[in-house]
């Protein structure tokens, strides 16, 4: 435990496999984490093509001009054969992979609905252990169902691009809830300042007592544009010791868990299985086989 909390990147990488694959010694491990309540954890999620990567590479060399530590967890969709990571490791975040303040892990959603990986509670407790100033999750970008990021991150940062579909997506009630900050990434293209406004002016019929006024923030990630704005707006939005928000956050996390707790002796490769012989079944009904056999 001591190498982890002194940020060992051998050791963490080690746990992380051990924790992923519930291997004999994890829950000893997680037992015995010490959070340092010092990491700022960073939830970079949106639709896929809106430049998540370019900008967390940004991202992590503004920090690392400051003297900061950071830790990247790149959530990649997963083939639902070998439950591998399908895109691997991040080439535009090459140039950090052997530095020595900067640990990046890729791992796959194995199956996961909500954009992350079935252990990334876990393994983000893992990191908050160790001496990072900043960990940030960037999600595989799968829209709405994507909310579960709220419930792990303390800022969380949704990028959008001012292109042809992207006013809908806004729209979504998901999305809208989940943010903190907004980046409308490609900021140089023409209708930008257009989805700035049309982003504020949704936030305006949605006023209320427990409304959320997200910062929304025009960045040029390829050309490190509005970079200082954003780490700066990060480090301002994040919550504070007790405050209702972080209850919130804490409550989700919870839930997670326990669902996870309740779903532990669920296996899909027995599901497969059952499924192949009911599947020769000509009246087979995938609804009344759960009900017969997955009662509460």
């Amino acid at each position: 435990m001591e190498l982890i909390r002194r940020g060992d990147f051998k050791t963490i990488s080690r746990s992380i496999s051990l924790i992923e694959n519930e291997s004999p010694g994890y829950a000893a491990i997680l037992s015995g984490l010490q959070q340092l309540n010092s990491s700022l954890v960073i939830g970079v999620t949106g639709p896929p093509g809106s430049g998540k990567s370019t900008l967390v590479d940004g991202l992590i060399g503004q920090w690392i001009s400051l003297g900061k530590k950071i830790a990247v967890l790149c959530v990649d969709p997963s083939s639902p054969f070998h439950y591998g990571a399908l895109l691997g490791d991040r080439i535009r975040m090459s140039e950090w992979y052997n530095h020595p303040k900067v640990f990046i892990r890729s791992l796959a959603t194995r199956g996961s609905l909500g954009g992350l990986h079935p252990k990334i509670i876990e393994i983000t407790d893992l990191l908050r252990s160790a001496s990072f100033d900043y960990i940030i999750i960037e999600t595989v970008g799968v829209g709405q169902s994507e909310i579960e990021i709220a419930g792990l991150a303390d800022t969380t940062v949704v990028v959008m691009v001012p292109e042809a579909g992207d006013e809908i997506q806004t729209m979504k009630a998901g999305i809208m809830e989940i943010a903190d900050i907004f980046v409308v990434n490609k900021a140089d293209h023409s209708e930008a300042d257009k989805f700035v406004r049309h982003i504020e002016s949704v936030f305006e019929f949605n006023s209320g007592e427990n409304s959320r006024e997200p910062i929304v923030i025009k960045t040029i990630a390829t050309e490190k544009k509005g970079l200082p704005e954003l780490t700066e707006a990060i480090s301002a939005k994040a919550p504070g010791k007790n405050t209702p928000h972080k209850i919130v956050l804490l409550a989700e996390k919870a839930y997670q868990l326990i669902v996870q707790k309740r779903m532990r002796d669920i296996e899909k490769q027995l599901l497969e299985k059952q499924l192949k012989l009911q599947l020769e079944n000509p009246g087979f009904n995938l609804y009344k086989f759960i009900e017969e056999n997955y009662k509460d």
